[in-house]
């Protein structure tokens, strides 16, 4: 989840809304990659969720990665995140440990900094006993035994969440994600690569579906984690139909995002409720939080964290549908997007490959992903003959990029090869040699 937001001053005309997505438009110079990952820390005597406080914490992580020069971010008396040269630590509301990386020119870069950052982690959490999983739901915990962050805004949403829809709390406790924010060049670059990124979003949810197991037992699901988005808040999540609409653009995302519920306002250091309030009477000075007082774009700009679409538009594009994995899906998951957006040939037969889905088909694919993974389909399209031809595209896409970035599709190209994802290898050991003893998914998810 999203720090607060800064820099923005008062909003006195409405145009500004759109403008700050505008403002992400960049040459194709200037593109660059930014990936963020989320995973579970557990103690590896007891398998119990790495609590914030103590010896063997959160915050004992935190307190070693300051020797990494590693600078505290604090709310009230209590860090909760860390940055340094451009890239963010953070914390989801369950402990879920989030590096959100640094904008980088090519997936190389990507990969090494992963990896930097999973030897810093490890070489603090090891002697602590504190391994981390990388796995798109909490297998065994359940709510109860899932600790709470000292975040305000947490605080709020799950009050929130238990009004609106049955697996909120699940998200913010019991989840981890892979996603990669990606640049656009102009607002019709934009509107390809989101419809695009909407349409083929199943396709990444089939492929690093890896969430089978939930409350210590089978759930039915491939992936988990995609079934719980369907069951949060229809009013901020989901396949964006309108996203492809003949006149859709920058003002028709911020007249949806406007329409969304607010959660909080964020004002010195503290989130004030605003749950359930009104964007638009905030412009107005009519907020009830906070009477005559109108918004600054920070304002808005926190409330565009607070939407939670497959694929997301803020002054770039997150690719938002994909469980956490192993090492290599964490670094396939940028590659797989890097090769259908960042080159336009791909990006056209992209859009050729999904163009003629409709509503119904898209969020159809939806489903199936969910909870067939690759062995889904929804109006007669096969998700692994889709995965096929966007993989195939993806692979054409880094080749023209000439940086030798396709090594990073390879844990695709294997799932594709045996119809198999990382949940239906787990579910392969679950039936046999683990004989339905969930313990052993700790180790094979370690990452």
């Amino acid at each position: 989840m999203s720090i607060p937001q800064s820099g923005g001053g008062p909003i006195e005309d409405f145009s500004q809304l759109a403008e700050l997505i505008a403002s992400g438009c960049k040459p194709k110079a200037d593109w660059r990659i930014g990936t963020e990952h989320e995973k579970f820390g557990w103690l590896t005597d007891t398998r119990m969720p790495l609590p914030y406080g103590g010896e063997r914490s959160i915050s004992a992580l935190f307190a070693g990665l300051q020797a990494f020069g590693w600078a505290p971010i604090a709310e009230a008396d209590n860090i909760i995140g860390m940055t340094r040269n451009g890239a963010n630590i953070s914390l989801e509301p369950g402990g879920q440990f989030e590096l959100s990386g640094a904008p980088l020119e090519n997936l190389h870069q990507g990969a090494a900094e992963l990896q930097n950052h999973l030897d810093e982690v490890k070489s603090i959490a090891d002697p602590l006993g504190i391994k981390f999983m990388g796995i798109g739901a909490a297998p065994e915990w359940s709510h109860d035994q899932m600790p709470v962050m000292p975040k305000g805004r947490y605080r709020l949403m799950t009050d929130y969440m238990g009004r609106v829809g049955t697996h909120g709390t699940q998200m913010m406790y019991r989840t981890c994600t892979v996603q990669v924010n990606l640049d656009y060049a102009s607002e019709a670059d934009m509107v390809k690569k989101l419809r695009v990124a909407l349409a083929l979003q199943p396709v990444a949810t089939a492929l690093f579906a890896s969430s089978p197991f939930f409350d210590g037992k089978l759930n039915g699901h491939k992936s988990w984690r995609s079934r719980i988005w369907r069951g949060l808040d229809d009013s901020r999540t989901g396949m964006l139909p309108f996203a492809f609409d003949g006149d859709f653009g920058f003002q028709a995302y911020v007249d949806w995002v406007l329409d969304v519920p607010m959660y909080f306002v964020y004002r010195d250091g503290k989130y004030i409720n605003a749950l359930g309030q009104s964007f638009r009477d905030f412009l107005a000075g009519n907020l009830p939080a906070l009477p005559g007082e109108k918004p600054t774009l920070s304002d808005w700009a926190d409330h565009m964290t607070t939407v939670f679409p497959e694929a997301r538009v803020k002054k770039y594009i997150e690719m938002r549908g994909a469980d956490c994995g192993d090492q290599a899906h964490i670094d396939a998951l940028p590659a797989f997007w890097v090769g259908l957006m960042y080159d336009q040939t791909a990006l056209d037969s992209a859009w050729d490959l999904v163009k003629g889905f409709d509503t119904e088909t898209r969020e159809g694919l939806r489903v199936a992903a969910s909870v067939k993974a690759l062995q889904g389909e929804a109006n007669g399209v096969k998700l692994l003959d889709l995965a096929h031809a966007a993989v195939g595209l993806s692979h054409a896409g880094l080749a023209a990029r000439g940086l030798g970035e396709e090594k990073y599709l390879k844990p695709l190209v294997h799932s594709l090869k045996s119809g198999t994802t990382q949940a239906d290898r787990w579910l392969r050991a679950y039936h046999g040699e683990w004989a339905a003893d969930l313990s052993k998914i700790y180790q094979a998810s370690s990452l």
